[in-house]
């Protein structure tokens, strides 16, 4: 072995990978965020783009959101994040909605509204989120679907940095960010709200991550909890001892509110986000939680909307625990046994005798447990039909409902937040009506005699109405998600779900298979077979020939480790996401469908590998 230094060391040569040439972002909504500017990709070049397609409704796409700030503090004067809103419900092509989830959720990098999804087509874009990474030159480099990929990002960004800074192709400087001016009100999207014993109204000023105390007229402040305590704070419950228990949403945890002394604790949660595989049960404090958005006291625990893995989880004050109570963690409707249920993003509970009420947000659907652990569905058919039409509940449409609330003749109103309205469901006569409209994105609602308190929240007000004792009547709409749907094969359908574990790192195959891939098909008969679950990020699908259109949940999970052998304890990081993949049966359509976790798929970028273009 020769131990002298050469004395001259040559420059690792760059890491060759796929690039394509990136497509114009298009919107006509227009750019947010960039003080009136339209942006172009040339505008860009010489910075690191990171693309984030997102829309509002979305949790992993919230998450995504908390992920990406790190990178874009870190790396402010080489990387332009670059949102581009693609919604999915009908509510989210409001441009205004746009402009207030923007503002509600912090977002401080350019946004594009796409209302039609232009960008999302060309970029050929299948779930939220997806990120797109372009490199200074303004080729795509890397896509990642789904949350858990800033560490993956952040690496390759740093590589682009290094090899673009060597080329004189990095540009270093401000990016197009311009902040917009800031509005005073004393509420600013509030979440949720409760009344308190003294018939105070205690309401969760979210973006300001705060609660607000306001006298019994809904408008007087009284004061304000929380300095540093919470980060979104969204549900509210009143326990039995008089004090309150928050979901402290982007905390990923819980906490009690004592409104005598103005204490306020954390009691469940590590300010950590839960992964597949982390606890699902045990000392409150010491299990991680993910999102929970609204909370409610019923058969002496806390129940808990986990909004975060699309499950109910409870807390027990008495015993310091927490644990699910019902869901599996796939996104989606299907009813029966708590164990076995799936639900999507529970955003609102209710308490209501011997039933628990959920609002069930994406998929527009109102829900129940009841206390044997039974799941079921009042109002909603699954993620892609919402709208608003009353009637027969087997028939009658939501859209993304935030809020639920039991009424004393026991029906059930439902905050109807993408419709702007207060809706009922009488579990009696099985029918659905409306209440009232004209309820800026409706997020909950509290009973105040014969009165009920809607949290208007992006109009940042309560506003208060008699409960009617007609309902209003709307003209009937109904929506399908309007993406287009993929045009595949009948017969074998190849499945690949690609994933390209980020540099220096490999997958983790210590303690078994490091990959997870679960199958499913709306109707369920359009899969004649495939369905289920395997370890294989790969799978042969047979599409019954009968089954015209549907579609197809995929949720792929992979978990990779930092490759260094000398390191007993490397650093891992799992990649997941969940696809429902719309398609239609034809004799021209793909005998291959592939899903990128992670990478880029080389089967069609593979001409440009390398290449300048």
């Amino acid at each position: 072995m020769n131990d002298a230094a050469p004395a001259h060391t040559p420059a690792p040569e760059p890491r060759r990978r796929a690039r394509v040439r990136a497509p114009e972002l298009i919107g006509k909504g227009g750019w947010l965020n960039t003080g009136g500017k339209e942006l172009t990709l040339a505008d860009l070049r010489g910075k690191c783009v990171v693309v984030d397609f997102w829309t509002f409704c979305c949790i992993n796409c919230l998450h995504v959101l908390d992920e990406l700030r790190e990178l874009e503090e870190k790396h402010r004067d080489t990387v332009v994040i670059v949102g581009v809103h693609s919604p999915k419900f009908v509510h989210e092509a409001d441009h205004q909605a746009v402009v207030d989830a923007v503002e509600r959720y912090e977002v401080h990098h350019p946004v594009l509204d796409d209302p039609e999804l232009a960008t999302w087509k060309q970029y050929a874009v299948r779930a939220w989120p997806t990120l797109v990474v372009i490199d200074p030159e303004g080729y795509v480099v890397a896509q990642h679907a789904g949350e858990g990929h800033a560490h993956a990002i952040a690496r390759l960004v740093e590589e682009l940095e290094a090899e673009h800074g060597a080329k004189g192709t990095l540009r270093r400087g401000d990016g197009p960010y311009v902040a917009p001016e800031p509005v005073a009100t004393h509420l600013r999207f509030p979440g949720k709200a409760v009344r308190l014993p003294s018939g105070n109204l205690l309401v969760s000023d979210s973006t300001r991550h705060q609660l607000v105390e306001l006298e019994a007229d809904g408008e007087t402040v009284v004061r304000r909890i929380g300095d540093g305590e919470f980060r979104e704070p969204q549900g509210l419950a009143l326990l039995p001892d008089g004090k309150v228990v928050v979901a402290d949403t982007v905390h990923h945890a819980l906490c009690v509110f004592d409104p005598e002394s103005g204490a306020v604790e954390r009691v469940a949660g590590t300010g950590r986000q839960w992964w597949q595989g982390s606890p699902t049960s045990g000392p409150a404090l010491e299990v991680d939680l993910s999102s929970p958005w609204d909370v409610a006291w019923w058969q002496g625990r806390v129940w808990i909307a986990m909004a975060g893995v699309h499950q109910l989880w409870t807390y027990d004050p008495e015993t310091g625990t927490v644990g699910v109570a019902a869901g599996t963690t796939n996104e989606g409707l299907v009813d029966g046994p708590a164990a076995e249920s799936w639900f999507a993003q529970p955003s609102g509970l209710a308490a209501a005798g011997d039933r628990l009420w959920i609002a069930d947000s994406e998929t527009s659907a109102l829900r129940w447990i009841d206390t044997d652990g039974g799941v079921h569905t009042a109002v909603g058919t699954g993620l892609f039909d919402f709208g608003h039409r009353d009637g027969d509940a087997a028939q009658a449409l939501l859209q993304h409902p935030l809020g639920v609330t039991a009424l004393p003749d026991g029906s059930v109103a439902v905050c109807d937040t993408y419709n702007h309205a207060l809706r009922r469901f009488d579990p009696a006569t099985g029918q659905v009506s409306t209440l009232a409209t004209d309820l800026r994105e409706a997020g909950d609602a509290v009973l105040d005699g014969d009165d009920i308190v809607v949290v208007e929240s992006a109009r940042h007000r309560l506003t208060r109405l008699r409960l009617p004792e007609e309902a209003v009547r709307v003209d009937a709409v109904a929506h399908r998600t309007q993406r287009a749907a993929t045009e595949v094969a009948g017969g074998t359908l190849r499945l690949d779900v690609v994933f390209h574990a980020p540099a220096g790192q490999k997958l983790d195959d210590r303690y078994g298979p490091s990959t997870r891939l679960l199958v499913s098909s709306t109707p369920a008969e359009l899969l004649a077979e495939g369905a289920g679950a395997g370890t294989d990020l790969f799978r042969d699908l047979v599409l019954d020939p009968a089954v015209t259109e549907g579609v197809l949940h995929v949720s792929a999970m992979a978990a990779s480790c930092d490759d260094d052998p000398e390191n007993e304890y490397p650093a891992c990081h799992v990649h997941q996401q969940d696809w429902g993949v719309p398609v239609t049966v034809t004799a021209a359509g793909t005998a291959r469908l592939a899903l990128v976790l992670a990478g880029m798929d080389e089967t069609e970028a593979g001409g440009e590998a390398g290449g300048e273009g």
